[in-house]
Order: structure tokens, then sequence, then C-alpha cells
């Protein structure tokens, strides 16, 4: 995800880092003289410093130090005074030429600060008296003196202001924004100081040649003796929140207009809980005990009134019912091995058979006509029913896998999806991003060194120039950095580094050295030297990581970032020469780069645009052999599980089953190969989700079918023949195959309405592949299970037929079909005899429910998201990558407020409801995104909003009169220090002022607006000056580069702006919470502006469209486990025609959907896409366990202990066999897969469902039916004895 600053908008820093320092030094050249060196005696009406006496050798003019009496201006001169320092009345101690180079310099400082005017006016004041005062002397004390060309100037003074005059100079305007570099103005004219004394003593510093600053020292002190006659400038200071005056609350905070208006905080919201003593609880996790607790004492109740009961009836009303297993399993006198049940007559009367459904009966029929058939004809059957999933396959041409993680979580309709588009069609798409993190490692447990120093640096020189030079092959051309970096200015790159500091120039550095680095650490904003190639302050926090505080120095880690261009994606290769270039940077990061900061004993991780996407195609094959085998290892149990234990070891090769296990798990993979041809044909992209789980889903379901269909034809007497086996088989458990098959069907079917696409296709996908495995199964595995039996029968070797040992040694199929296997007697005999007795029923109930219980409270931990290392291969270099990012990294993502339809005409309100200079509403969108900066931690924006409207208004403004100008015609003047107003100078790389823009004035006066608004034509034809005007040292509000892409001009003639973009930045995101409940924090804000504004307001990030899915994912969740359980109910309730056997399903599938969800907790699985269809998957498999189980119980005679034991000897044994032990043995090898998606979504959740559901299908569920199971619903036998002929059979 990308995590670093957005930068299009610093191009206009440049101009503001000159001219912010530049201001400092503007009114100091307007001081006195003092004359012979000699102290002047502090007196009013008195001048310390006056006129001009020389230059430094870089230009920068030196008062006199001359001690002189105020001059009176004349009345023009007095006027110009004013109309600058309406403080200034009568004489003045400065000339006409110190007076214009302080009115030229003051343009400087305008920018920064006319957005609150109580600010500006005081810092105007600071300088006003000190250049002009007639006090001058009371206050100003010159302390050196230099002589140049036989004249005193001056070197340096001290400036007398009292504590409380400083105080509340730096108050007024401390919290002043710049919003073009989203931070405050404090930066820029005081270096980010956080004391009036810092940032008076940043003012004061002596700049070295060639550097912004005032030409000499001037020391700030409030300090005097009594008798020195000193008395400290005191004049009036304006407060920020004086209504006079009125700062914006953007930039005044402290206003008492603005304290109302303040937004309430968002998330903050607390859980409920209950405190007991020492001890807390939640008031969800309080009441599931309670509840718990009392159905605990409910059932304890019952459990003794019903013992009660029994021990009161009568023993002779009890009666002898046997176990039906006995019947079968009697031996040749015709007794059976096992002991009578003795049932109170009571309890037996619930045993007695009521009428099978109609449904069932049906079914019973219809299968018993096709059992017949198959067993007839099989061949003829298998060729039939292969036909439709073969040709099916062919689809599979069209095959296309989506990757696209945007195509996969996210929802085409989606509010994130709707939003995105918007951006980029309206504005333009963010750019990509290419990034390399070096950093130092710690040793022996100290902390890491710092990364600053020169060897260092000479590397970082020496990977910029293998970046420069490289060239990447796009059909047949040659692809550079140059050529689709991003430009905002058109020239040079806004490659992100601290290299910046030396504009990328290696000469430089051997110049000025590391000191240099260090030095635009905190003066990045402020010196010109530091600027960028593309002429922008480079914030620190942006290229260094790891450093504490803002100690910059000891940085430990160099964040090095290359915008690239990005385009709209429309055909899919319109970013084809970014991708190029960026699969070329990595295999030069990792064949040259790499091995260069390693041997400089250093770390790197780095990552392109496309990184993602290409390591998620690499891991779609990364682990093709662990997958390969888990299939393997199942299908070698398979064979094993279906295949016979003879007494002699030489008919096992008879009575193996290796070749019908084979044929099954073929079946198997031609129904999930057909569904992904069906799909593919119609043109349905499948995912890498379809391809890794649903395998495993219909397997499990398959085989699961296959150990039931064969178990049952084992059970059938030899005696019969081969059609009566078959059609006794699927009599008996046809229906529990139809009924568990189409709830699962349905229940897939039905997900399929959910909007996010990955859940969307998988239920599309594993609805119509576990429909035609079902229907593979009871046509061409059956068949396949006739042409087995007629193999045993004759003696044939499996997997060799053509082979045989002999008829007298292989005759049969393997041993007495009507001996139960060992699995079988062990679930009859020592299983369910277990939980026949009643202390184990009862720990069993209060387990398994408290174990829900338990899962419901752990179920809230649950959190949202998907952690990008875990879906990345676990080799990948992307690993590294996030790790240091989420460990260096102090910027987080760029936040953007778009604002639909603003109307910029003079009739609608939406101006002062979106600014925040003065004369904006106090509760205006700007302002109240100031106020949520100053609470991060909940909010999650870090910063005031860059904003074009405050910066166009500002430019606009007639106060700024360096900026909006125009010639005689009418035409756009540019400042001062741009061509043609100046001529750039080749030697000297300074821009001499022409005399072409000597005739140009300013756009507006104060009377050509309205109330400090523009009129509709005024805005109308300004704005595309503003866009196109490049920002300098006399006016740093141009918005060329900055927001050339902030706001759609589409039509914007008729009063309407159709898209405006006001930026700004998310705190640093290290978590996947922090980024689900930083967007949440912001959609609730805009939702909360929208309403109070009436505009149309929405949030815009570049990880939003990716993360949307996880504000919904519990609704999602619900509803598709909601939609599942329901559609099961119906479907067993329209089958078994029993509400009460529907309901113990349900139940129990909740049961085990719940303890998935309290295990995921406990392991700490979180609740994405994938655990969803893990989810849904579960709900599927586990109908496999409860189905059967249910059925088998339903059908079976006796009363409901002895039913469940006939359960668990029929059905158990085959779904123990089946689905349990052949998941666990495939599952367990997943757990050496090289992607940790595997080992954590895969291997851990697929581990706990086969555990969770063997222990409810097997234990809880039987326990559950002999205590409060449903009648019995076996058909007569005389109704299944006759099989129809041939004649009455229909296909």
């Amino acid at each position: 995800m990308v995590t670093v600053g957005r930068r299009r908008g610093f191009v206009t820093f440049a101009a503001a880092a000159i001219a912010l320092m530049q201001i400092s030094y503007l009114l100091f050249p307007i001081s006195a003289q003092q004359s012979n060196g000699s102290r002047v005696v502090p007196a009013e009406g008195y001048c310390s410093m006056y006129g001009i006496c020389a230059q430094r050798s870089d230009g920068k003019v030196l008062n006199c130090a001359n001690a002189t009496k105020a001059v009176k201006p004349d009345t023009l001169f007095s006027s110009r005074i004013q109309s600058l320092c309406p403080t200034i009345t009568g004489d003045v101690c400065c000339t006409v030429d110190q007076f214009d180079t302080l009115h030229q310099q003051v343009q400087q400082a305008v920018p920064f600060l006319v957005g609150c005017p109580a600010c500006l006016r005081n810092f105007l004041n600071l300088f006003c008296e000190m250049s002009c005062s007639p006090n001058q002397s009371l206050f100003i004390n010159v302390t050196s003196v230099k002589q140049i060309n036989s004249t005193m100037t001056v070197d340096g003074i001290d400036y007398y202001v009292t504590t409380n005059y400083g105080e509340e100079l730096y108050n007024s305007c401390k919290d002043v924004k710049f919003g073009t570099l989203n931070t405050r103005a404090m930066d820029f004219i005081g270096a980010g100081a956080k004391t009036y004394k810092d940032w008076l003593a940043f003012i004061g510093r002596q700049a070295n040649l060639n550097e912004p600053g005032s030409p000499y020292l001037i020391t700030f002190g409030s300090d005097f003796s009594d008798s020195s006659g000193v008395k400290p400038l005191n004049s009036t200071i304006y407060s920020c929140g004086d209504p006079s005056l009125g700062c914006s609350c953007g930039d005044c905070p402290s206003s008492s207009v603005c304290a109302g208006s303040l937004l309430p905080q968002l998330n903050t919201e607390t859980a409920c809980s209950v405190k007991m003593g020492s001890l807390k609880a939640k008031c969800l996790d309080f009441s599931l005990v309670v509840i718990y607790l009392a159905l605990l004492c409910a059932f304890l109740l019952w459990g003794l009134l019903y013992r009660t009961r029994g021990r009161t009836a009568s023993p002779l009303q009890a009666k002898p019912l046997r176990n039906s297993d006995n019947k079968s399993n009697m031996n040749k006198n015709g007794k059976s091995p096992h002991d009578s049940v003795q049932v109170p007559e009571a309890a037996s009367s619930t045993a007695k058979p009521s009428n099978p459904s109609i449904v069932q009966t049906y079914m019973s029929i219809f299968f018993r006509k096709h059992g017949i058939f198959v067993a007839r004809h099989p061949l003829r059957v298998l060729c039939v029913s292969l036909l439709v999933p073969v040709l099916l396959c062919i689809g599979l041409f069209r095959l296309k896998v989506e990757t696209r993680p945007e195509k996969l979580w996210v929802s085409p309709g989606s509010e994130a999806a709707n939003e995105k588009n918007y951006f980029d069609s309206h504005l333009a798409p963010f750019y990509r991003i290419e990034q390399l993190v070096l950093a130092t490692s710690a040793s022996g447990g100290s902390e890491a060194p710092s990364i600053v120093n020169d060897n260092n640096m000479k590397l970082l020189f020496e990977i910029q120039k293998k970046v420069d030079d490289l060239r990447a092959n796009y059909s047949g051309s040659k692809v550079a950095l140059a050529d689709i970096c991003l430009k905002p200015l058109s020239t040079d790159c806004a490659t992100q580094s601290v290299l910046q500091y030396f504009q990328l120039d290696p000469k430089k550095f051997d110049d000025s050295g590391i000191d240099h680095a260090k030095f635009c650490f905190q003066h990045y904003t402020s010196e010109e030297t530091c600027l960028s190639t593309f002429q922008s302050p480079v914030d620190p926090s942006t290229i260094l990581g790891g450093f504490p505080g803002s100690n910059f120095t000891e940085a430990s880690a160099f964040v090095i970032t290359y915008p690239v261009n990005n385009k709209v994606q429309t055909t899919g290769k319109e970013n084809g020469k970014a991708m190029a270039w960026e699969r070329a940077f990595i295999n030069l990061v990792k064949e040259e780069i790499r091995p260069m900061v390693l041997a400089q004993n250093l770390t790197l991780s780095f990552s392109s645009e496309s990184s993602i996407q290409d390591e998620l195609n690499r891991e779609s094959t990364a682990d093709a052999i662990t997958i390969m085998i888990s299939y393997i290892v199942m299908f070698a149990y398979i064979s094993f599980t279906l295949g016979d234990r003879p007494s002699r070891w030489l008919l096992l090769f008879v009575s193996s089953k290796v070749l019908l296990g084979l044929s099954g798990v073929v079946l198997v993979m031609l129904s999930v190969l057909g569904s992904m041809g069906f799909f593919s044909a119609i043109g349905v992209k499948s995912t890498l989700i379809i391809m890794e789980v649903i395998p495993f889903l219909v397997l499990a379901v398959g085989v699961d079918n296959m150990c039931i269909l064969v178990h049952a034809v084992k059970r059938q007497p030899d005696q019969s023949n081969l059609e009566e086996r078959i059609s006794d088989a699927l009599v008996e458990v046809g229906p529990s195959i139809t009924l568990a098959s189409f709830a699962e069907v349905l229940a897939f079917a039905v997900s399929a309405i959910n909007p996010m696409p990955a859940t969307r296709v998988f239920s599309m996908f594993a609805a119509l592949a576990v429909f035609m495995d079902f229907l593979l199964q009871v046509t061409a595995f059956v068949a396949l299970i006739v042409f087995d039996i007629r193999r045993a029968q004759d003696g044939r070797i499996d997997c060799v037929p053509c082979a045989r040992i002999t008829p007298s040694t292989g005759a049969g199929d393997g041993g007495d079909g009507q001996r139960l296997h060992l699995l079988a007697r062990y679930m009859r005999d020592v299983h369910g005899r277990i939980l026949r007795n009643r202390a184990v029923k009862f720990v069993v109930i209060t387990v398994f429910v408290g174990l829900t219980f338990a899962s419901i409270a752990l179920s809230t931990r649950l959190q949202p998201g998907l952690e990008q290392q875990i879906v990345l291969p676990r080799n990948s270099y992307l690993q590294d990558y996030f790790d240091d990012l989420a460990k260096y990294m102090k910027v987080g993502p760029p936040l953007y407020f778009v604002v639909k339809d603003f109307n910029y005409s003079s009739a609608s309100v939406d101006t002062n409801q979106i600014c925040s200079i003065s004369q904006c509403n106090s509760n205006s969108l700007l302002n109240e995104i100031s106020r949520q900066s100053l609470s991060p931690e909940t909010s999650y924006i870090a910063k005031p909003a860059a904003s074009w409207l405050d910066d166009f208004l500002i430019w606009m403004s007639p106060e700024a009169f360096g900026c909006c100008r125009k010639f005689v015609n009418g035409s756009y003047c540019p400042p001062d220090d741009q061509p043609p107003c100046c001529q750039l100078d080749q030697v000297s790389g300074s821009c001499m002022t022409s005399k072409t823009c000597s005739n140009c004035t300013t756009c507006f006066l104060h009377s050509d607006l309205d109330n400090g608004r523009p009129s509709t034509t005024q805005f109308r034809d300004k704005l595309p000056w503003f866009l196109d005007a490049l920002p300098s040292s006399d006016c740093s509000k141009g918005g060329k580069g900055a927001y050339s892409t902030s706001l759609d001009l589409s039509g914007y003639e008729s009063g309407i702006i159709q898209a405006s973009a006001f930026r700004t930045y998310h705190t640093p995101l290290n978590k996947q919470s922090d980024y689900v409940n930083s967007m949440r924090a912001a959609r609730d804000f805009s939702s909360k502006m929208s309403r109070d504004l009436q505009m149309k307001i929405f949030p815009y990030s570049v990880f939003y469209i990716f993360f949307e899915q996880y504000l919904s994912v519990w609704k999602t969740a619900i509803m598709n486990i909601c939609v599942c359980l329901g559609t099961i109910f119906v479907v067993c309730f329209i089958v078994t025609s029993s509400l009460w056997a529907s309901a113990i399903i349900l139940t129990v599938l909740a049961m085990i959907v719940l303890d998935m969800m309290g295990v995921m907790a406990i392991l700490g699985i979180q609740l994405n896409a994938i655990s969803v269809v893990n989810l849904v998957m579960s709900i599927g498999i586990a109908v496999e366990f409860c189905v059967h189980i249910t059925h088998a119980f339903m059908i079976g005679t006796g009363d409901k202990e002895t039913r469940a034991r006939q359960a668990l000897s029929t059905m158990g044994a085959s779904v123990f066999s089946g689905i349990t032990l052949t998941k666990l043995v495939g599952v367990i090898v997943l757990r050496f897969a090289k992607s940790e998606v595997f080992v954590v979504y895969y291997f851990q959740m697929y581990l706990a469902l086969v555990i969770i559901g063997f222990l409810h299908g097997l234990i809880f569920l039987p326990v559950l039916l002999s205590l409060c199971g449903p009648p019995t619903k076996w058909a007569k036998p005389k109704e299944q004895s006759q099989p129809p002929s041939a004649s009455s059979i229909i296909y």
C-alpha cells in the first residue's frame, strides 16, 4: 500500500522558501546609524540608524550607523508610510529608498500571512517600528559597526521588545497555515519555531554571503538596566481572534468564534462494560455467561426430572428392542451376538415410525429404478454422464484469471469504486510509486546507528546514477526514468531523496559535504540552497526514517521515492512503458544495487507499483508442488479407505480399489474443470481462490459421497444379485446424498448475490461444481462401482484388470458384504457405547454449548483486514519492504477531500463554506479539516489541507500586490522576478530586473471586490491565470504544478466546477486496523460536512478502494452465513418434512460456524474476503458431517439411543473416513506451503474445520439426537422389497 506523501503540490515552494527568509532581511536594511560608533543615548524623537550607506558583496544594502533626530516626511511620503505602517505617524527614521526597499520586500511575506490579517499586521509592525519609528533609539541600539568606503555601517544591533509583546506576536501567527505545503507558515517565517524567542532568534540571525536573511546580526532581548533609558517595544498587538481583523478558524483555532463550531471527536465510543470488584468484563461477555449458566441449570433440572420419571416407570412396560445392526449380524444359528436393549415404553413411543415425506418417497422410488438401470447399463451411463462435463471443459480455452485486486475485492458499483472513477476521470489518477529504503541495522541490542554520513551519501549518488542510466525495452523503444516520471513543472523529475539537498549533483556534495544536508534538515523551507531540482522544498520526514522526534540527523534509514505518471486504464496498455521500466528497475535493484548496499553493511528493501501484482502472479505457481502433493496424499488415502481388508494378503490385489478411487478423483476434478469451463465460456473470469479452494471443497464432498456409496454397497448381502445390491444401496443413501448436495448447491448459489466479486464468483463456481459432482457421483461413479464389483467377482487385479489371480481365490469382492469393517464396528461398539453414558452426555452438552458461547464472545474480537505480508510469498522481496515501511515511514498516505459541483458564483455561499482565510465561515470545510488535524489520534488527519481556493483568493487579493497583475493591455503580468519582467543572467543565474513590467498594476482594487470576494466574472477570468502562474519569491502562491490537477475546469464557465480536491495527509498507518479506522473516520467526517454545508463532499485516498470491503465485511460475512444456513434449513425441511430435524441440523451448523470464528480470533486470523469464503465453504462441508448422520438416524428403527448408534455405525464411519481423515491428510501437507496465506487461511482454517466438524458431527450431534432427536421415518420393508421391472424404468 502506498504510504509516501504525494508531492505534486510542492512546486510552489521554491519561491516560498526564498521569500520568507528574505523577509527577515527586507526590513533590516532600514535600520539607523550610530555616529563614530559611540553609544546613542535613548531619547524620544531620535534614531539609531538612518539611511543606506553601502552594500555587501552579495548586493544586500547596509544601513548607516547614524544617530540623528527623526525627520519629518513630506505629505506623499507620509501617506505611503501610512498605507503600509499605520502605527507610524509624524517624524520617521527612514528614507524614501529604505521605505521602497521595505515595500518591495514585504510582498514576499504577504502571501504567507494575508489569510490572517491580525498576524500580517503584527508582523509588519515589528519591522515598520524597527525601520521607521521616530523613537527608534528607545528600543534599538547599534552594538557593532563596520567601516566600508570610509563609512560606518551597521553590523549588529540589539532590538528590545517586552516579553508580553513577543509572546502575543508569536501567538497571533503560530497557527497560520501555509496550505500549499500542508503545513504552518511558521515553518517558513520561523523555521518551525516553538516559542517567540526561537522565532525572533531565527529572524535576527546574520546571513552568510549569497544566503537569504539579514545582512547584520539582530539580537532581540527584553533584559536591560533601568538606568540605560531603554524602553522596549510594547506597541499594540492584535489577537488573531480579533473580530476587526478576522482570521479564519484554521489560522486561529483558539478564537472564541471557532470554539463553538468544533466538531465532536470521531471514533470515541467506549464499549459497555460490567465491573465486579477488581474484575471487569464486557457487557456481551457478562450476558453470555449469565445465559450459559441459566441454560446449564435448566439442562440439569430437565435431566433430573427425566431420570426421576424413568425410575418410576413400571418394569413391565419395558419392551425389548433389538439394534437393527444385530439383524444384519445374526449368526448362523439365528441369534444375535448382542444383548437386547431394554427401553422404557415411554421412550420407545417416540421411536414409532411415521410416514416418510413425499419427497423422500419419490426419491426412494427414483433411486431404486436408477440403481437397477445403472447396474444393467453401466457403460451407457458412464459415457453419457461424462459427455456433458467433457464438453464444458472446452470452455477452458477461454479461461482468464483475474489477478487485479480492485477487480477481485471491490464491487463495481461500490462507493469506493465510484469515487475512484470520479477522481481519476475528473482530476488525475494517483501517480505510481517506485521506492528504495536503505537502513542501518542494530547490533547487540543497541539502537541502529545513524545512516547520515559521507560514505552512505556517496553510495546514494552511485545508486542514483544507475537508476538514471537504466533503460527498459518497450515495443522496440528504450524507456528511461525521465520519460515516465512525474514532472510538476515539466522540467525535472520530482524524485524524493536526500540528494535533492544537493540538487542531485555530486559536485555540490563534494563542495559542501554532509553538513549541508544536516543544515537543510532544519531549514529546508527557508534556504534556497536546499531546494530540489524541481524547485520545491523537500520535507526530511518523507526522505528519512527511524529518527526520534524531529532529530533527523539520527535517522537510520534513507527513503528514495520515484513518482511516475499514471494513466487511467482502459485497454490495459496505457501504462505499458511505466510497467516495463518498473520490471527493469526491480531487476537492476536485485542484480546490481542490492550487492552494493549489502557491501556497505546496510539493508535494502524496494518496491515498484507493479510489484504486488507480479508477486501475486508468482505466488499462484509458488505452491503448485505442495498442492499436488496434497492431492496425491488424499488420493492415496481414498484408495486405501475404499478397499477391503481380505483375510489373505494375496486377495489384497483384488479387493483394493485404487482404480476406483482414482476414477472417483478424476470425476471430482472433471466437475471442477467443467464448472470453470462453463463460466469461462460465458466470459466470467476465474480467480486464484477458485483454483485453490474449490478443488478441496468438491473433493471433500465428493470423497464423502464416494465412501458412503461404496460402504452402502458393501453392507448389502452377498446373496443379492448385483442389481439389488446397487439399487438397495442407492435407496439407503441416495436421499441423504441428494439432500446434502442440494443444500450445498443452493447455499452457494444464493451466496452469489454477494456484491464482492471474489466471493460472488467463488459461490457461482462452487455451486455448479458441487452440482456436477453430485450428478457424476450418482451416475458415473455408481457405474464405476458396478465395473469394480464385476472385476472383483472375476478375480481381476486392481489397476491391471486384464490380469487375474484365479476364480477360486478371487471370487467375491473381498469378503462377506454383511461383515462390518473395523471403523464401523468401532463406531457402534466403542464410540456409540461411550456416548450412551449419561455423564458423558452431560459433559458433551455442557462443553460444546460452553464453547459456542465462548466463540460468540471471541468472534467479536475478530479484526477486519488482510495483512499484505500474508498474501505474498514468504521469500518475496516485498516482505522486507512492508516491514520497513511500518518501521521507518513517518508520513501517511495523502488524503483528498473532493467537492462536487462547487458553485463559485457571487450569488452562492459555496466559496465561504469551503475556504479558510479571512471572512470565511468558521465551520467551513477547510477550517474543520484544520481542526480535525489537531486531534490526529481520532481523526487520522495529520495536517491542514492544501487549498487551491485559499491560495487563489490570496493571489487575487490587492494586498498580494506581487501576484495577480496585468499589463496595460489587460493580459497577465508575472511577478517581477520572472521573465519577461526580469532577464536571467547566465553567469550568476540570478534574474536582473527589466523595465518590461514597470507599468503592470494589480488586477483589482479593493473597490472592485465585493467584501473581499471576486465576482463570478472575475473568478472565471482569473482562475486560468492562477493555475498557469509559476510560484516565485515575489509571489509564492502561483498555482502551476501545485494545483494543476486539483480541479476540473471542464465547463467551469457556467459557474460550476465539477470536481475540486483539497489535499491533506493521513497520519502514519502501520496496521490494518489503522487503514480501516482512518477510512471510516474520513467518511464520517465527510458525511457530516456534506449534511452541514449542503454540499457533495467525499474523501479519497489511494488505498480506500482496497479497504472499503472491511467497512462492511462483518455485514457481508453475516449475510452470507445467514443466507447459507437459511437455504440449508429450507432444503432440509422440504426433503425431510421434519421441522425438528431441520432445526437440529441448523443448530449444529451454526455452532460449527461460530466455533470456526472463535478459533479465528484465537489464532489471530483476520476477517476478509478469503476468510468469508472459507466460512461459507465450511458450511458446505459441515453439511456433510450433519445431514448423513441425521438422515440415517431418521430412517433407523428402535429408540433414540439405538438409532443414534445405527447412524454412527453406518454413516459415521463413512463420514469419518470420507471427510475427516481424507481432509486431514491433505490439509497437513499445506503446512509446508511457501505462501503464508496457505498456512494461515487454508492450513489453519481447514484443519480447524475438520476437527470442529468431526467433533460436532460424530460426538455432539449423536448425543443431541439421542436426547431430543426427531421420530423415525422408516418405510415398510414390503414397499422396498419388490424392485420394479425393467420396463417400468423411465430415463
